[in-house]
């Protein structure tokens, strides 16, 4: 059965004679094609339908935000084959030589609403620590930057005006980490001494003493998604002694200690399922219950450390009930309810995926939730991945390694996209932004 599409343009009529043609008589197919709509994930948008060869993504969006019944009608981007459709369906027909005997798939992926202008040069410099910066963080509503430093500081900036807010003093070694609360309320920060300090971000006061437990570094920082708990008072911390703790910053301690990694931790994230994943240096990564600290499964397929972790939902667990429109929420619950209808939206009906980067020159696109073997297995750098991140949307990877390159990865499937070249040297970190497009690569020098 083939659905009716009522478009208010001429696309409509042409549509609908490929639809009747290819319904009553099914002979004249040279100027139509079957096609099937669907999501990222592979779920159909409504049944197959005949489309004219002289549609284009103009008309494929059209015929989405009707299907979809979007009152405000959103910017969307086609793939064929994981490739853009970027001209009219006749002429990937010809250059790609498709059967017209085969049903054609088109994926829809939604853009962002706004667009992120191309950096070309840098707005600001922002002078002030005497020590090289190991660590920034934005907050989430994103006016405000913490950064840490080896001068044993945490700093806080207002972004708008670009000047220092707060000099917070109270480490004793490097600051390695920072970490703000998903709803803006604490800011946490880990140091080379292993203690961690929980701060005011409205005064830079500290909120009492350090938390003291790690008997090495701090390696890794993650809240609790606000999601899950309204206000944030729960974060996880890892370190170079092999443990993860998990610290309620109400009552001023470590309620938790995840042991089980032979090795030093070097990563942690915290799921918005509530799941807590751990990666090491001895090959693996960890996922732990949060109510008992109860290990749930072991993740196993690298050859060497596992380097970085990267969530497919991190932004909305960052960002938490945040967005552009920069909306004050009345109480705790009414965020959290936020929270978790951003949260559901970026998920859609596909579980959390999980990327991890490594040692071993590889990546793995893991989806924990369903089971303990990996998606599928990327590779192509030459040289160990340092670090990897998801776009906002999920839709993407970035990975950085210490061959010189940045490589783009399809967030879904895992396939290779494009590799990035330039750096002279080893890339440590990456970022990818809001329209996930633009892609901020960050050289550190030591």
């Amino acid at each position: 059965m083939h659905t009716q599409i009522f478009v208010s343009t001429e696309f409509q009529k042409s549509a609908m004679d490929a639809e009747a043609a290819g319904m009553e008589e099914g002979k004249d197919m040279k100027n139509s094609v079957m096609c099937q709509l669907t999501d990222p994930e592979g779920t159909p948008l409504g049944p197959s339908m005949y489309l004219p060869q002289s549609a284009g993504p103009k008309e494929l969006q059209q015929i989405v935000n009707q299907l979809l019944n979007n009152e405000e009608k959103l910017p969307y981007a086609f793939y064929v084959s994981n490739h853009e459709l970027v001209v009219q369906l006749d002429s990937y027909l010809q250059n790609n030589k498709v059967s017209l005997e085969k049903v054609l798939t088109i994926v829809y992926q939604p853009q962002a609403v706004f667009r992120i202008r191309p950096v070309t040069r840098c707005s600001s410099t922002i002078t002030g620590h005497t020590e090289a910066v190991l660590s920034v963080a934005f907050s989430p509503d994103g006016r405000q930057l913490a950064s840490g430093s080896g001068d044993t500081t945490v700093r806080l900036w207002d972004l708008n005006t670009q000047t220092p807010l707060f000099t917070c003093k109270g480490h004793k070694n490097w600051v390695l980490c920072i970490a703000w609360s998903p709803d803006g309320k604490h800011l946490v920060s880990g140091s080379k001494a292993g203690e961690l300090q929980c701060w005011d971000p409205q005064t830079g006061n500290p909120s009492g003493n350090p938390l003291i437990g790690h008997k090495k570094w701090i390696t890794g920082i993650s809240w609790e998604p606000v999601h899950l708990n309204a206000p944030c008072r729960r974060f996880v911390s890892a370190s170079k002694d092999g443990d993860a703790r998990i610290w309620d910053v109400s009552l001023r301690k470590c309620v938790m200690c995840l042991t089980g990694h032979t090795l030093a931790i070097t990563c942690v994230k915290w799921g918005g399922d509530g799941v807590i994943y751990t990666g090491s240096q001895d090959c693996t990564i960890k996922m732990w219950e949060t109510s008992q600290g109860k290990l749930i499964r072991e993740l196993k397929g690298h050859g060497h450390w596992v380097n970085s972790l990267a969530l497919s939902t991190e932004y909305v667990l960052r960002t938490g009930a945040n967005d552009h429109t920069c909306k004050q929420y009345s109480s705790p619950e009414e965020m959290k309810k936020v929270a978790l209808e951003r949260y559901k939206k970026m998920r859609g009906n596909a579980p959390e995926r999980l990327v991890s980067g490594s040692d071993d020159f590889t990546m793995f696109l893991w989806e924990p939730a369903v089971s303990k073997h990996p998606k599928t297995r990327m590779t192509g750098h030459q040289q160990l991945v340092n670090h990897v991140y998801f776009s906002p949307d999920g839709q993407w990877i970035a990975s950085a390694s210490f061959d010189k390159s940045v490589k783009l990865w399809n967030g879904i499937t895992g396939k290779f996209v494009a590799a990035f070249r330039g750096h002279v040297g080893p890339v440590y970190q990456i970022r990818l932004e809001l329209s996930s497009v633009y892609l901020s690569i960050c050289r550190l020098y030591s």
